[in-house]
């Protein structure tokens, strides 16, 4: 099961909107987000905070993600939906 939605993010003062997926499979999660180009996985660890894994075509691409929006992104999915 996919839901996507779109996570605001403020990042140098502007108000910046990232596509988003939630995917579920069995008893765990994961998100997907797309960060200017650069798919994204975020999904929960041992201690139930997420962790940051690029998806295969970023690899395949060697494409780098941003860091700093990959922290608040981080930060902001674990605000939203960490319990």
């Amino acid at each position: 099961m996919e839901e996507g939605f779109t996570l605001p993010i403020l990042y140098k003062g502007q108000e910046r909107d990232f596509a988003a997926t939630l995917i579920t499979t069995g008893y765990t999660h994961k998100f997907h987000v797309d960060i200017d180009g650069v798919g994204i996985y975020f999904e929960p660890d041992e201690e139930r905070n997420y962790r940051a894994i690029l998806d295969e075509e970023a690899i395949a691409k060697q494409l780098k993600p941003n860091v700093d929006l990959v922290r608040l992104i981080g930060l902001k999915i674990e605000e939203l939906f960490k319990k």
